[in-house]
């Protein structure tokens, strides 16, 4: 996450879903410089993994496509071949990156016949990752992709696994066999570069919680105001804290006992959805923590971005 001035990057427990280790950079340090900047990436990250390694029984990272995560995480030449890690990416974005892919192709000319089906193919990349347990058996419903949509259901070496279709459920044009815009399908989905991280995305995992959590850092540490590193860290650790307290709360029940719910709108999809209420936060770790502060009262505060990088300190 960032905002003006700092960059955070923050861990979450895979099964806890709680926040284990976070790091402040200030951007003041790179001067803006996109290869600065990249370099404070990968130390970021080697820094998280050289704290959480001796601590905790890592066997797998989820992460963005990142081309030098990767690299450090390769299972024969990474950093961290030793530890026999398994790197996953973020389906989500990998979701999001080729929607853009297709959309982009769809604007060439002679190729807009794609812009129709970019939800759908996306839609089958999720069924693709959240039902393949190999990546052969992946890449057999991915390449599905390109006989459907020209209105071949049926082929030599398999089949389309939806129900048959009827007169009607065919809302869209299907893409004619061989045109540009049906070249330029086949691109995207054959390219090897995509195909390299297959075994990257059938674990299914994605870093939507992160996203969560950079959102509530504005709780404490609002866009609008200038902080020093070590007050913006401190409230980053304060809001991991937060965040780690009510992480687990149980669903808030009327009078009745049922499980209440609320609608939002999502103004870009222009779509409602439904997600289901907590219980009410209940801050009182706030009192241990001013007792630890009058507890030592004449100890003298420092900061450093080495010795507090997790919310449990």
């Amino acid at each position: 996450g960032h905002c003006a001035q700092y960059c955070t990057y923050t861990t979450i427990e895979q099964d806890s879903r709680d926040i284990v280790h976070i790091v402040s950079v200030d951007k003041r340090e790179t001067n803006s410089n996109s290869v600065i900047m990249e370099k404070d990436i990968i130390h970021s990250f080697i820094r998280t993994m050289d704290a959480l390694l001796p601590e905790i029984h890592v066997t797998e990272v989820v992460t963005d496509a990142h081309p030098h995560i990767s690299a450090l995480l390769n299972p024969e030449r990474g950093k961290y071949k030793a530890q026999g890690l398994k790197h996953s990416l973020d389906i989500w974005h990998a979701a999001k990156n080729l929607g853009k892919k297709i959309r982009r192709a769809g604007t060439v000319r002679d190729q807009s016949a794609l812009l129709p089906w970019i939800k759908d193919i996306v839609n089958h990349f999720w069924y693709c990752a959240k039902q393949a347990s190999s990546e052969e058996q992946f890449k057999l419903k991915w390449h599905a992709l390109l006989h459907h949509v020209r209105n071949q259901h049926t082929w030599s070496t398999g089949c389309c696994e939806h129900e048959p279709l009827g007169d009607r459920t065919q809302e869209k044009p299907w893409i004619k066999q061989g045109s540009a815009a049906h070249q330029a399908l086949t691109a995207i989905v054959l390219d090897k570069r995509w195909l390299k991280d297959v075994g990257k995305f059938i674990t299914f995992r994605t870093t939507a919680d992160l996203e969560n959590f950079q959102n509530h850092i504005l709780m404490y540490a609002g866009k609008r105001f200038a902080y020093s590193p070590a007050v913006y860290h401190t409230r980053t650790l304060l809001a991991a804290i937060d965040y780690n307290s009510h992480n687990h709360r149980l669903p808030a029940r009327n009078r009745q006992g049922q499980k209440m719910y609320r609608r939002y709108y999502n103004k870009k999809s222009k779509c409602w959805s439904v997600y289901g209420l907590k219980e009410k936060k209940n801050y009182g770790y706030i009192t241990d923590l001013q007792r630890a502060i009058v507890r030592h009262p004449t100890e003298k505060w420092s900061w450093s971005s080495k010795e507090t990088d997790s919310p449990a300190r």
